[in-house]
C-alpha cells in the first residue's frame, strides 16, 4: 500500500502555527514512508473563500519547502462531480430532501433544549418518498443509521466511539446547490486514494459522520490521527485570521524556515531531550505515536532561541543573502559601506533574527545627518561628556595606523588619563557614532566605520551637546 497523506486547507484566512503543524506532520508521514503528500485547497465556502489567502497557502509551504507530490487540488472545480455522487445517493435512498425552513429547524432545536435532550434534527423528512416533489427549497441530508456504534482507532488516542444515535443527518447539500465541507472531504479523500488523515482535534466529532459516509458509499476508510490544538500564551486557540501570528509575518521578521520547522515539530511531538532536528532527522525520526495528547503552547523566546541557532550554523553566504534582501527592501545600497563578509560574523552572536541583524548594521550604511539619538540622550548632555568626545576626537584626528587594538589603545589610555571608567567613555562614542549605548565592541565600530565617518560623527554629536547646553 502507497501511503497517501494530504494538508486541505480552507483559503479563509492566513496560514499560522497551528495549520502548519498539521502540514508538517503530514508531510514528514509521507515522507517517512516513501509516500505522497497532497495539497488541496478545500474552497467550497464561497464567501468567505479568497484567492489572496490561496496565495498565502501556496507561498507559505513553498518558503517552509513543504511540496506536495499531487496537487493544488481545488474542491471549488468539483461542484457539479460532488452533486452527480449527491444525486446518486438520493436514487440510492442513502440521502434524502429535506424541506425544513428556518423557522421549523429553529422551533425543533428549542423543544429539544427544553426537554433536556441533544438539539439535533429528528429526521422528519427521511421518510418521505423519494419521487415527492416540492415547490419549497430544500436542502439534501445524509441518512446517517440510526442504530449501532460507529468507531476508529485513533492513532494518537486510541478507540473513539460514537452511538448513531446521537448523530443527527448531516446536510451534505446546501439550498443554493453547494455541497458541504463534510460531504466534499470524503468525497476527495476516496478519490486521492488518501491513506492517513492527520489533522486537528476539533475534526474529531466531524470523523464519525464521514466514516458513515464512507461506509455507504463502499469506500476504504482512512487511518486517522488527531492533533491537540496549538494556542497562544492566552491559552487562545490560533485563529487564521489573526493576522498578527501568520507564518509568513515571521518571514519578514527574519525567522528562517529551519527554525520554523524545527520549532513546530517541537509544539506536541518530542524525541527524547533532543531539541535541534534536521529536515532528514525530522523525516527519519518522526512518529505518531511521540506526540502529545496535550494542548501546546505556543513560546515565543523558544522559538528566538531555535533561530538564533540556525543563524549561527548556517552557511554565511545564505545569511548574506537574506541580508541584501532588506537592503534592496528599504533601498540602501550595502556596497556604499563595510563589506558584509566582514561584518557579519561580528554581529550574528549577538542578534535573534535576521531582521534584528540587518538593523544592528544599519548605522554603517545609512548616512551620517540620518543618525538619531535615544531619549536616554538627554542624561549625555553635559560638558564631562562634551571634554570626552573633543579629546576622543583629537585623538582619531592624529591617527594614522587605523587598526582595532590601536583604537581601543587609545580609548582606554584616555579612561587613565581622565581617571574614569571605560563605559563613561565607550557609551558617549556610541552614542555619536550609531545613536545607540549597546552593541559591539566600541574599537570595532571605528574600525568598520572608518576614521573619516567616526570623526564626522563625533563632531556632529559634540556640536549637538554644544547646542544644547
Amino acid at each position: 500500500m502507497i501511503i497517501k497523506t494530504r494538508f486541505a486547507p480552507s483559503p479563509t484566512g492566513n496560514l499560522h502555527f497551528g495549520n502548519i503543524r498539521t502540514a508538517l506532520y503530514s508531510w514528514l508521514y509521507a515522507k517517512k514512508n516513501n509516500g505522497i503528500f497532497v495539497l488541496r485547497i478545500e474552497d467550497t465556502d464561497q464567501k468567505r473563500s479568497k484567492d489572496i489567502y490561496s496565495k498565502n497557502i501556496f507561498d507559505t509551504l513553498k518558503w517552509l519547502k513543504l511540496n506536495w507530490n499531487e496537487g493544488p487540488f481545488f474542491q471549488s472545480k468539483k461542484i457539479k462531480y460532488y452533486q452527480e455522487i449527491i444525486l446518486y445517493m438520493l436514487k440510492k435512498g442513502l440521502a434524502y430532501k429535506c424541506y425544513c425552513n428556518n423557522e421549523t429547524l429553529l422551533r425543533m432545536k428549542n423543544e429539544k433544549i427544553l426537554k433536556q435532550e441533544k438539539p439535533r434534527y429528528d429526521g422528519r423528512c427521511r421518510n418521505l418518498d423519494k419521487n415527492f416533489n416540492s415547490l419549497n427549497k430544500y436542502v439534501v441530508r445524509f441518512k446517517n443509521p440510526i442504530t449501532g456504534i460507529v468507531s476508529f482507532n485513533d492513532m494518537i488516542r486510541g478507540e473513539i466511539k460514537f452511538n448513531n444515535s446521537e448523530l443527527d443527518d448531516l446536510i451534505i447539500q446546501r439550498e443554493n446547490g453547494i455541497p458541504t465541507y463534510n460531504f466534499c472531504v470524503v468525497i476527495d479523500d476516496v478519490d486521492s486514494k488518501i491513506t492517513h488523515v492527520i489533522r486537528g482535534e476539533d475534526h474529531i466529532n466531524n470523523t464519525p459522520r464521514q466514516i458513515n459516509i464512507l461506509r455507504s458509499l463502499q469506500a476504504n476508510v482512512p487511518s486517522y490521527a488527531h492533533l491537540s490544538m496549538v494556542m497562544n500564551n492566552n491559552k487562545i486557540n490560533f485563529s487564521k485570521r489573526d493576522n498578527s501570528i501568520k507564518i509568513l509575518t515571521y518571514k519578514k521578521l527574519g525567522y528562517l524556515p529551519e527554525a520554523i520547522l524545527n520549532y513546530i515539530l517541537r509544539l506536541g511531538w518530542s524525541h527524547g531531550n533532543q531539541e535541534i532536528f534536521s529536515i532528514k532527522d525530522m523525516i527519519h525520526l518522526f512518529n505518531l505515536k511521540s506526540i502529545t495528547k496535550s494542548s501546546s503552547i505556543f513560546d515565543l523566546n523558544k522559538l528566538l532561541w531555535i533561530n538564533k541557532y540556525y543563524m549561527n550554523i548556517s552557511h554565511k553566504k545564505y545569511i548574506k543573502k537574506m541580508i541584501v534582501y532588506y537592503f534592496k527592501k528599504n533601498n540602501l545600497d550595502y556596497k556604499l559601506g563595510p563589506d558584509l563578509d566582514k561584518i557579519i560574523p561580528n554581529f550574528l552572536p549577538h542578534v535573534y533574527t535576521i531582521k534584528n541583524l540587518f538593523n544592528s548594521i544599519l548605522y554603517f550604511y545609512i548616512k551620517d545627518n540620518k543618525i538619531s539619538y535615544p531619549d536616554c540622550i538627554n542624561n549625555y548632555l553635559n560638558f564631562d561628556t562634551l571634554k570626552i568626545l573633543k579629546i576622543v576626537y583629537k585623538k582619531i584626528l592624529i591617527l594614522k595606523d587605523w587598526n582595532l587594538n590601536v583604537i581601543l589603545n587609545i580609548i582606554k589610555n584616555i579612561s587613565l588619563r581622565l581617571k574614569i571608567l571605560l563605559k563613561e567613555i565607550i557609551i558617549p562614542i556610541r552614542l555619536a557614532l550609531i545613536g545607540k549605548t549597546h552593541s559591539i565592541g566600541i574599537n570595532q565600530i571605528m574600525y568598520f566605520l572608518g576614521k573619516e565617518k567616526s570623526l564626522f560623527r563625533i563632531k556632529k554629536f559634540i556640536k549637538y551637546i554644544e547646542i544644547s547646553l
